[in-house]
């Protein structure tokens, strides 16, 4: 069922997600009471000045929906010339990504709890990312659901809005149907050219998931040519 804007009582978009509660470990615990403080960027009136946040000006590549947080932790790691920025809303991945930035000793990564649609519409300044990821999202597969998928028209709109000129939307997915989908919301965009090889990653747990049960991976990049 569609949700009602508290504020206008028109229906509201659809959510690309579900929240689910999850067990949170005592570590992870433990490391959302002590480690947001070093890592999290909490609710505030005004879009977020990144170079208040991480302490410095650097390009900015955000991970959306980053599940247990190897894959953006790993990439934080592997570049620390670059600010890595995190949106999740499931609480026992953010607490195992924190566990995961402090033991890697990182300081070029923040994170984010809450609905990447919002964060992109008012918390991000514009053209403020050099890159934007979205790795295995819910394909959400029954056809009543297509409403929910993030990548749509809207979408793409927040992409031009947040990526800086010649910034790149990589995307990956395990199912092919929306593999089609999404190729066919880019296509449409004029804004955005498909690069011949996309960058360079390290494997994500849903990913390793995907093709232990046979699924062709499906992996594309998107640059935002300067005119727009």
């Amino acid at each position: 069922m569609d949700r009602l804007n508290s504020q206008t009582g028109q229906r509201a978009p659809p959510r690309s997600f579900v929240r689910r509660s999850g067990r949170i470990t005592r570590a992870q615990k433990r490391a959302l009471e002590q480690l947001w403080p070093v890592y999290g960027l909490d609710e505030f009136p005004q879009s977020l000045v990144l170079s208040q946040a991480f302490g410095r000006d650097a390009p900015t590549v955000l991970e959306i929906g980053f599940g247990n947080g190897e894959t953006l932790v790993r990439s934080a790691a592997a570049a620390p010339e670059v600010n890595f920025l995190g949106v999740e809303v499931h609480l026992p991945g953010l607490g195992r990504c924190l566990l995961l930035a402090e033991d890697a000793g990182l300081e070029n990564l923040r994170l984010i709890q809450g609905d990447a649609v919002e964060v992109l519409k008012k918390r991000l300044p514009p053209a403020s990312l050099a890159q934007l990821r979205l790795f295995f999202p819910d394909p959400w597969p029954r056809k009543r659901h297509h409403k929910r998928r993030l990548v749509q028209p809207a979408f793409v709109a927040l992409l031009l809005r947040v990526l800086e000129p010649d910034g790149v939307f990589h995307v990956a997915t395990d199912w092919a149907p929306y593999a089609e989908h999404i190729s066919s919301v880019m296509k449409a965009s004029t804004a955005f050219e498909r690069l011949s090889r996309p960058p360079s990653r390290n494997a994500t747990k849903f990913e390793r998931r995907g093709s232990a049960l046979g699924h062709e991976i499906w992996e594309a990049a998107y640059r935002l040519r300067p005119s727009y």
